[in-house]
């Protein structure tokens, strides 16, 4: 019986780790097989190219996370109260990663957005996928809040929701760029006020 090989899931794992500290131009594929000790022509058995890694980087990191957002935002709670879980664990992640390992390393899906805004349009496409879900996740919770009545109805839009995404990833990237998570203590006061509720 054959020996059965991790080499791929050590690549995918190894990528994920040095593209959240690192960024992705700045990453090589001879790096990326040191990191996870796999020669370079395995590499290319498992993958045709660093962008096809990619993709399958980010599909691996939106699984944990969309765990995580429907978690959050599933439940008898009311709509806000979900909503409000959601956002205090995206908060409670970067002061989790600050503490071990003594940096914010920030969303890997934004990191990546704003790092290939102009490049890799697969890795790109799968990016606005992405987002367009977590968009539909928070659409979906804010038309429950507006049928309770804690939302306006004008407020129960994907605009809206978009915004609140992009509110949740903007802050993110200021406790990335200050390095401080305490900078995202105000997102919660921030979207009610976005919200008007």
């Amino acid at each position: 019986m054959g020996r059965t090989s991790t080499a791929r899931e050590r690549l995918l794992e190894a990528t994920g780790d040095l593209m959240r500290r690192r960024g992705y131009s700045g990453l090589g594929v001879a790096e990326i097989c040191a990191r996870a000790e796999v020669k370079k022509g395995s590499f290319y058995h498992f993958f045709e190219s660093k962008q096809a890694l990619t993709v399958e980087v980010v599909d691996a990191y939106w699984q944990g996370e969309r765990a995580c957002w429907t978690g959050a935002l599933e439940g008898a709670e009311p709509a806000l109260e979900r909503l409000h879980r959601l956002l205090d664990g995206m908060v409670d992640l970067q002061r989790r990663t600050k503490e071990s390992s003594g940096t914010v390393d920030g969303c890997l899906l934004g990191n990546l957005a704003l790092e290939l805004s102009t490049q890799e349009p697969d890795v790109r496409a799968r990016l606005e996928e992405i987002f367009d879900e977590q968009i539909a996740l928070v659409a979906g919770v804010l038309a429950e809040a507006a049928s309770d009545g804690t939302v306006p109805e004008d407020r129960a839009t994907r605009a809206v929701a978009r915004a609140v995404v992009a509110q949740l990833e903007g802050m993110v990237l200021f406790a990335k760029l200050r390095n401080d998570p305490s900078v995202m203590d105000d997102l919660w006061p921030h979207t009610l006020m976005l919200l008007g509720a």
